[in-house]
C-alpha cells in the first residue's frame, strides 16, 4: 500500500523538469497556496477535461491565491504539446521516474475496469504557503473534480 498524505503532513519536496524547459519546485512556490494534481497522461480524455477545467478556473484560483501545477509521468516535450493543443497556463511537472508521484501516494495500486493495475492515481493536493498538506485527495474523478475542489475551497 502506498502512502497517504493527510492534512498536516509536510508536503514531499520536488524539483522536475516542466513542459517549456524549466523546472518546477515546491521550494519556489513556499509562501503561496499550491493545488498540485497529479493525472495519468497528457492528450487522454480525462486527463484533457481535468487540465481544461483546471485552465479555465485558473482566475479565480489564482485571485484565491492558489497557484496550478499538474504532476504526470509524462516527458517534458509531451507535456510541452499538451499545453500548446489545449492552451493551458500553468506549469505541467514531469515525474518519469514516478518518484514523486510515489512520495505523494499518487502512484500505486489501483482498480482499472475491475482489475488491479499499478499507475498514477488520479490525485489533487492543496499545499499550504509553509509547505504542509492542507488537503489530499485521492482517487478523484477528471469530470467535476475542479468544481468540486472550488466549492470546497470557497472559490
Amino acid at each position: 500500500m502506498s502512502v497517504r498524505l493527510q492534512p498536516g503532513d509536510p508536503a514531499p519536496a520536488f524539483d522536475l523538469p516542466d513542459d517549456a524547459g524549466g523546472r518546477v519546485r515546491l521550494a519556489d512556490l513556499r509562501g503561496q497556496r499550491v493545488v498540485l494534481y497529479a493525472y495519468p497522461a497528457a492528450m487522454t480524455p480525462g486527463c484533457t477535461t481535468q487540465a481544461c477545467d483546471f485552465r479555465d478556473s485558473l482566475d479565480a484560483l489564482a485571485a484565491a491565491g492558489l497557484a496550478v501545477v499538474g504532476l504526470s509521468p509524462d516527458s517534458p516535450a509531451q507535456l510541452a504539446a499538451f499545453r500548446a493543443k489545449e492552451g493551458l497556463t500553468f506549469p505541467l511537472a514531469s515525474d518519469e521516474d514516478r518518484s514523486v508521484l510515489t512520495a505523494y501516494g499518487a502512484f500505486g495500486e489501483k482498480s482499472l475496469y475491475g482489475k488491479v493495475v499499478t499507475g498514477v492515481i488520479r490525485s489533487t493536493f492543496v499545499i499550504d504557503g509553509d509547505g504542509l498538506i492542507e488537503r489530499a485527495m485521492y482517487n478523484v474523478r477528471a469530470k467535476g473534480h475542479v468544481a468540486k475542489l472550488r466549492h470546497e475551497l470557497g472559490v
